[in-house]
């Protein structure tokens, strides 16, 4: 699990933001933290502060320790500081394991430094630009015979020793690299979807229904939505169509040509939860409740909840979600363009189960 990001001069973040995931000692709501950090994560901010540049922040890491899908954006650096390079740091946490990994680039595909640290131990120190041996440090414990000698800085040194090296599931090097390739990032706008992450390319959304035998499930998943369809697929042209039936089955339409924005939005949802949620370890969904009615958006967050296997950040403009009966003070965070911080650490009050977070947020209460 990640228990801290810090991020320094990437897109929006001109100076050093700093992403605690250390959960507080409450009594309530338990299953939406673990082992001392928040699983589940819900993130406030105003437009533009920087919630999606997070998002995007936090998966940087899978472009070079893995093969799954990935975005590019322009402006990578800051352009308050162009010339300095972008500085990452993640706080694992392992079962009894703390590992630190940070790393430096210029560019998404430009690394200019790596460091992986294990129990205070440090394992990788290695410039890519050095000439100097104790400037290239990878410890033999994880090296062992192979000679690392990398001529392309968009070769992870870290991924070059797992993909050379025999696989120990119990070392930390290795449960990065899998926390890493279960990541998942995805967001349903008015341009459409997008996704990185997890896997390397993404079927039709009814196609993973289809294959998955699901459709009752996905006809119950609406109904709680408010949204009774009778659905069925047929088989045309080697493909599968989602048709829906209406007036006594006389006449029916593709599901997907009827469907609302906010109803395909709850599809996509449903096809990731089919598809992923089993094993994926880390989920963000930016503006998940961009294209829903507040009902939908908390059966979703209630949904996400009931998954302990993965953490998960959700960022929101919905204060209706502010409630102690789905999330906690410590599992809430508000942004603002240098600061990222839960309620708990936003007020100098004392917050318990019966308060009203929302109202407490309307009325001021919580330093932005």
């Amino acid at each position: 699990m990640i228990q801290r990001f810090e991020i320094e001069n990437y897109r929006g973040f001109s100076e050093r933001l700093v992403f605690d995931l250390t959960s507080r000692d409450y009594s309530f709501n338990t299953h939406i933290t673990k082992n001392g950090l928040v699983n589940k994560a819900i993130i406030y901010g105003k437009n533009g502060v920087g919630k999606s540049a997070l998002g995007l922040a936090l998966f940087d890491i899978i472009s070079h320790l893995t093969d799954k899908n990935r975005i590019y954006k322009l402006n990578y650096r800051n352009l308050n500081h162009p010339d300095n390079p972008v500085a990452f740091k993640y706080f694992f946490r392992f079962s009894s394991d703390e590992v630190i990994y940070e790393y430096e680039k210029q560019e998404q595909d430009y690394l200019l430094h790596e460091k992986l640290t294990v129990n205070s131990k440090v394992l990788i120190d290695y410039n890519y630009f050095s000439d100097i041996e104790s400037e290239r440090f990878v410890s033999p414990e994880i090296k062992g015979n192979l000679n690392i000698d990398l001529i392309d800085n968009k070769l992870s040194v870290l991924k070059y020793i797992y993909r050379n090296t025999p696989t120990n599931n119990n070392s930390p090097l290795t449960k990065i690299i899998q926390f890493c390739e279960g990541m998942l990032w995805y967001r349903s706008l008015s341009e459409g979807n997008s996704y990185m992450g997890y896997t390397i390319g993404v079927e039709d959304l009814t196609e993973i229904i289809y294959k998955s035998g699901s459709l009752t499930r996905f006809e119950s998943f609406l109904q709680e939505n408010g949204l009774d369809y009778n659905l069925e697929f047929k088989s045309e042209n080697g493909m599968h169509i989602l048709y829906a039936y209406f007036n006594d089955r006389k006449s029916k339409a593709p599901f997907t040509s009827i469907a609302s924005t906010g109803t395909m939005s709850l599809l996509l949802f449903f096809a990731w939860s089919t598809l992923a949620f089993k094993n994926v370890t880390f989920l963000f969904i930016d503006e998940f409740d961009a294209f829903f009615h507040y009902e939908s958006a908390e059966l979703i967050v209630r949904l996400l909840n009931k998954y302990t296997n993965f953490q998960s950040i959700l960022t929101t403009h919905n204060t209706y979600l502010m409630q102690n009966r789905l999330t906690r003070p410590d599992c809430c965070f508000l942004m603002t363009h240098d600061r990222i911080a839960n309620l708990y650490d936003s007020t100098d009050r004392e917050i318990r189960e019966a308060h009203n977070l929302e109202k407490m947020y309307i009325n001021g209460a919580f330093i932005e």
